[in-house]
Formats: structure tokens, sequence, C-alpha cells
């Protein structure tokens, strides 16, 4: 089980952190026979809030920092237990530091730093362990650490740039719901009072609005059942076999966005794939890799068949020709990668395409959402208002 513990050197200097023991007095053994004088050993609670990111997890930021000081520290010579233990006093994130402290007791006890890591899926990704694996296996672990953090700042900028896109039509859009919302539950039941008192022929579009409002009022009840149960039926749908190729083909096929999410893929998909192949993994073991990073089914299916056939012996760019999710300009640069012999820069070269093609659709999607933005917006307000102020006006042409 996992124990947390404190415990002072012989110098005093104190040292805390997670161990796994089957019970606290093998955690106490343990400690002493690594020269540590046990203070405090109790149960690690496992709160559900520490995986959460916003809350105390683990972010992308420490991921990067741990692999850039430690590739930093065994280029300059530092041994790896030495930069290790310096990490985890450098680590501001308390969760990353128990980690660090976690790989520390590992590597002490002969484990390679693949194995230490694969102990923390939640930190360390598949794809992490295997390029530190084949890092270890090579002999130039700080070279390999430097380009996976490379990889990693331009993962965090890619999907910064994604999330800035989207951020201002979510904001406009969650605001629009929440005044149509008030309108409807507080506002419109009091006109419909009037209307009702007064006898007012009342238009179609006002009809609408009113039934609208009326359901939301008074069976809310079975609105929010209805729509809770609606949410969670296509999220189980969602998850299985069928669901998740229907959505997934939907989401690849949407005007605009559809393309953005392909070009964010094949970025993903070429920097990942390059940075495998550069660090020695074979080609069929990286291809199913990076087949689970996608985030698409359609891409994972698309890298599981090019895997599979270069298996048998097929080049990776006439296997990826048969696939028409990948585009000619990325088989083309695979295909001059692998008769020069350099397939990673050319993959790298690919990404940085991508990219630049990801970056140049956002500035143009974020201008173009202004104005389509507006028009939505102005529609629905205009409609409410006419619901609203048509009745009114024939009721005071009837007066006159």
């Amino acid at each position: 089980m996992k124990l947390r513990y404190k415990a002072v050197t012989k110098e005093g200097k104190l040292s805390q952190g997670l161990l796994d023991a089957r019970d606290i007095s093998e955690a106490a053994n343990y400690l002493r026979a690594k020269q540590l004088i046990p203070i405090q050993i109790n149960k690690a609670d496992q709160q559900f809030w520490k995986n959460l990111p916003m809350l105390g997890g683990i972010k992308n930021s420490d991921l990067v920092l741990f692999t850039r000081q430690l590739s930093s520290m065994l280029a300059s010579g530092l041994t790896l237990m030495r930069s290790l233990e310096i990490l985890k006093d450098q680590m501001q994130n308390p969760n990353m530091a128990e980690i660090v402290t976690t790989i520390i007791n590992d590597v002490e006890e002969g484990k390679t730093l693949a194995q230490a890591i694969e102990k923390h899926p939640k930190a360390f990704s598949l794809i992490y362990v295997s390029i530190i694996k084949a890092g270890e296996q090579s002999g130039l672990l700080d070279k390999v650490l430097s380009r996976l953090a490379d990889n990693l700042e331009k993962q965090a900028k890619l999907k910064s740039t994604i999330r800035s896109a989207l951020m201002y039509p979510a904001v406009v859009i969650v605001l629009m719901a929440v005044v149509m919302a008030v309108m409807m539950i507080f506002v419109l039941p009091q006109l419909t009072v009037l209307y009702t008192n007064l006898g007012v022929s009342l238009p179609l579009p006002t009809q609408i609005v009113i039934g609208i409002s009326t359901a939301m009022t008074n069976f809310w009840p079975i609105v929010l059942v209805a729509l809770v149960l609606g949410i969670a039926g296509f999220r189980k749908w969602s998850k299985t076999p069928d669901g998740t190729l229907i959505i997934d083909t939907l989401i690849l096929k949407m005007p605009v966005f559809g393309n953005l999410i392909k070009k964010t893929i094949l970025a993903e998909f070429a920097r990942t794939f390059g940075l495998l192949v550069g660090t020695g993994t074979l080609v069929v073991e990286a291809l199913i890799e990076v087949s689970d990073t996608t985030g698409n089914i359609n891409y994972k299916n698309a890298i599981v068949a090019v895997s599979r056939q270069v298996e048998k012996g097929v080049t990776i760019s006439e296997a990826m020709s048969h696939s028409p999710l990948f585009p000619s300009l990325l088989i083309q640069l695979v295909k001059i990668g692998e008769q020069t012999g350099k397939i990673d820069d050319t993959l790298n070269k690919a990404s940085e395409y991508f990219e630049r093609e990801v970056d140049e659709a956002v500035k143009g999607l974020t201008t173009a959402m202004e104005p389509f933005i507006m028009v939505v917006l102005g529609i629905g307000v205009a409609f409410l208002i006419i619901s609203i102020i048509t009745p009114i006006y024939s009721l005071i042409s009837s007066i006159q």
C-alpha cells in the first residue's frame, strides 16, 4: 500500500514522500536501511481531487519542467540519482514532488528510469515511457529527454491555440443561454399572465416562446430528468464502438472545424511518430503507440492498418497512400524520409507545416466567428423581442 513518510537524515535534513510497503513496520525498516530516521509514517490519502490538474494534479508545465531540467542535469554530467534528488526540491507541485520521490526510491532499488515512471500512468503516458526506455537503451537519455521536452512544449502550444480559439464562442453561447433562461423563467410568465387577462390574440412566434417558457417553469423537473437521462444515454452510447465511429466520423466532416481537427491530428501524429522513430523505436511498434494518441477512431484504425502493412514489408508511404485520411504532402515527405534515411527529420518538418496550418486556420476561424456569432445572437434577440412586442403593439393598435 501507499504510505506517506517524514524522516530525517543523519545531518538533520528533512526528507518526505511516498513509498510502497506492506505495512508501517516494513516502511520503517526500509527507511532505516537508507540511513533515514523515521519521524512519521501514515497511510497516504487518495483524494479524487488530486487527479485534477486545476486542483493539485500533474500539469503539463510540471512535466515539461521535470523533463527539461532532468535533460540539462544529465547533459552537464550529473548522475541520474543526483539529478532526481535536485529535481525533487525544485518541484513546486507537491504531487509531482511525491512522484519524483517514489522514482528515486525505485531507481535506488535497481529499477530503470522507464520502469520507475511506468508506475505513474496519470503523469507519464505510454509514449513518454517508451521514449525514455529507448533513450536508456541507446545511452542518449539526455538528448532524448531534450527532444521529449520540445515535443511536450509544442503539444501544449497546439492545445492552447485550439483552446483560445474556442473560448470566445463558448463564452458567448453560455451567456446567451443564461439570458434566454432568465427571460423564459422570470420575464415571460409575467407577460403571459398579462396577455391572458387582456385577451390579446397571440401570433405564432409568441405562442412558441410562451410554450417553451411554460414547459420550463411548470414541468422543469421532467425537463431536467429528461435532460440528465438524455446526456447519460448519449455518453454511454458514444463509448460503444458504433457510437464512437459515428461521432468521430461526423466530427471530421464538420464544416471548418473538421478540417482544423484533421490538421491538429496530423501535426500530433507526425511529431510523435518522428520522435519515436528518432529515438530508435521500431516502426511498427511506434505506429501502434501513436495510434492511441490521435483521439479519433478513424485515424486510429488507419494508422493500425498502416502498421499491419508495414509489418508485411510494405513501405510506410505506400501503406499511407491507401488511406484518404493522409494528405499527399505527408505521404511525399514520408517517402523522401524513407529514401534518405531521415524519416524522423521529414516527419518533424511535416508536423511544423501542419502546426502552421492550424495557426492560420485558427486565426481565420476567430476572425470569421465574430460576425457569425453576432448574426446568430442578433437573430435570437430579434425573435425574442418580436415575440414579446408584437402582442403589445396589436393591443395598442386595437385601443387606438
